[in-house]
């Protein structure tokens, strides 16, 4: 009686269970790492087209205005942009940090001329890329 007992069971012995949860761990173990780092590789794309977005209209801003605008938010203004973009690294689209126009000696060349302040836009984050370019640099 045991020995049909035991022919005619059905279901996972604790010894299968525990291999297929051990294989789960491992391919668990694999794809999390993998997973993280395509989000941040995604999140550095956004960045580099946000960027190329505000840097795009800043130029035509300059091209139509003949002069920089004064803060970012003027080009949202004057309609160059529908909305700020989001730095994806910090999270927030007010962290941008703003550079003025400079001469090649270094100096700003717009102080106390009104031709703008907003030259170039770069990531408020003081964090690396995983290219090893901090991401202020970009």
């Amino acid at each position: 009686m045991l020995g049909r007992f035991l022919e005619n069971r059905k279901g996972f012995t604790l010894i299968e269970l525990m291999i297929v949860v051990t294989i789960i761990g491992i391919l668990a173990s694999i794809a999390v790492p993998s997973y993280k780092w395509s989000l941040i590789k995604a999140r550095e794309a956004v960045l580099r087209e946000n960027l190329h977005t505000i840097r795009s209209a800043i130029d035509q801003f300059y091209a139509d205005q003949g002069k920089y605008p004064d803060d970012i938010k003027e080009i949202v203004d004057k309609k160059y942009l529908h909305d700020i973009p989001r730095d994806p690294i910090t999270g927030k689209n007010d962290t941008w940090v703003v550079m003025p126009p400079v001469e090649p000696t270094g100096k700003i060349t717009t102080e106390g001329k009104g031709q703008g302040n907003v030259f170039d836009v770069h990531s408020g984050s003081d964090l690396v890329g995983t290219d090893g370019k901090p991401y202020n640099e970009y």
